[in-house]
């Protein structure tokens, strides 16, 4: 059993309104002087690669464009992004965008640094050692991939969303800046919101890092509830329960977007070292068939799977629904557990969230399916509280059927 635990982040962390104005000053702390953005078309257009490529050019750095990033991106993505950084030849590389491009641009420095194909680092510490020093600008709030070491892609010809894990994929530099997500439509900031919610509380439900049942011989970046996680996963929930609401309604409201852009890098920092559990499970086959947004499937599953684990996390749950704004003064520990469940199926509904999968297109013939390549991924359901069966993760899949 594991009795010590530890933590891990970005190198840096910059923080504030107008930090993305910094980067030539991080570029030259670094001694960069090439770099390259991976990014997408829409960010273009919406004048926040200006944002980015002027104060580096500034600084007198060489930047090259890799526009073609995707929601959800595919390994053939990954391969096009390597193939232009391959050309360009750059000594950074930097993620802006949301969690996609970011996971893009990890990728990236990855195969340019040690050579192979994307999937031949997925799992748990493949990447043998350091790599190209990667910026990352989220332009959303949720994946908090800014300051995680992880990068998710599809693999298409089997239909599933694989993860590449290790903490040489942290960012060396994390520059987090409110104002490049005021341009985040309400979809999206939905989307990412409830992304941002999922990854703290499934940090903060997760299995104590003492009874962490990690096999002999195996090495994970996760490992299970510990202190740092609680701090950060606390302080999210808190700012999502607050924010959340208004930055989807009130896209301008700049006090909100800080609250919720704060909200999302400290999820990252708590899941990235404590762990995702079986939302995430559920989740990759499920947007891998539907190509809904990870955070739309994520927030959909995230109640089910919050009655699920209910027997073995009731003091934390009771704990969220505090942090979500409820009054739980006279309510049971139990009582109180329910609520949050219910608080959290209501902010779902109040932001747009699906709420059954048959909304995203599933047809009830693919249930089996998905929880059997879900139940394939133990590397994430072993940070479960309560360690589910296969019918089990079937069962959760039928009720939010």
């Amino acid at each position: 059993m594991r009795t010590t635990w530890t933590f891990h982040s970005a190198g840096q962390l910059l923080f504030g309104r107008h930090a993305a104005r910094q980067l030539g000053d991080v570029a030259g702390r670094l001694g960069v002087r090439r770099v390259l953005i991976v990014t997408d078309p829409m960010l273009v257009e919406a004048g926040l690669v200006e944002a980015v490529h002027v104060p580096l050019s500034e600084a007198g750095v060489v930047v090259d464009l890799f526009f073609g990033g995707e929601p959800e991106p595919s390994s053939r993505a990954a391969d096009a992004a390597i193939a232009h950084g391959r050309a360009f030849r750059p000594d950074a590389v930097l993620g802006l965008g949301g969690g996609s491009n970011m996971d893009l641009a990890k990728i990236t420095a990855v195969v340019l640094t040690h050579g192979g194909k994307p999937l031949d680092y997925s799992g748990d510490d493949k990447i043998p050692g350091p790599v190209l020093p990667i910026l990352c600008l989220p332009t959303t709030a949720g994946t908090g991939s800014e300051v995680s070491a992880a990068a998710v892609l599809t693999d298409t010809e089997r239909q599933i969303k694989v993860g590449i894990l290790s903490n040489y994929l942290r960012p060396r530099v994390a520059v987090v800046d409110p104002m490049l997500t005021l341009s985040c439509p309400p979809k999206v900031t939905a989307d990412s919101g409830i992304d941002a919610l999922t990854h703290a509380i499934e940090a903060y439900t997760a299995v104590d890092n003492a009874h962490f049942p990690l096999p002999s011989g195996e090495r994970s970046i996760y490992q299970g509830r510990h202190p740092f996680g609680d701090m950060f996963a606390e302080k999210a929930i808190a700012l999502v329960g607050k924010w959340l609401r208004s930055a989807v309604a009130h896209g301008a409201d700049l006090d909100a977007r800080e609250g919720m852009a704060l909200a999302a890098t400290l999820g990252g920092l708590a899941f990235s070292n404590v762990g995702v559990a079986a939302v995430h499970a559920l989740e990759y086959p499920v947007g891998a068939a539907t190509h809904c947004s990870h955070g739309a499937g994520n927030g959909l599953l995230l109640p089910y799977v919050m009655r699920y684990n209910l027997p073995a996390c009731r003091p934390q749950l009771a704990a969220i629904a505090g942090l979500l704004g409820i009054d739980v003064k006279g309510l049971t520990e139990g009582e109180a557990a329910e609520a949050a469940i219910q608080a959290v199926a209501q902010l779902r509904q109040d932001i747009g969230i699906p709420t059954r999968l048959r909304d995203l297109g599933v047809a009830e013939s693919q249930l089996r399916s998905f929880a059997e390549k879900a139940f394939g991924i133990q590397r994430i359901l072993r940070v479960n509280p309560r360690p589910p069966s296969l019918d089990d993760l079937e069962g959760i899949l039928r009720t939010a059927y």
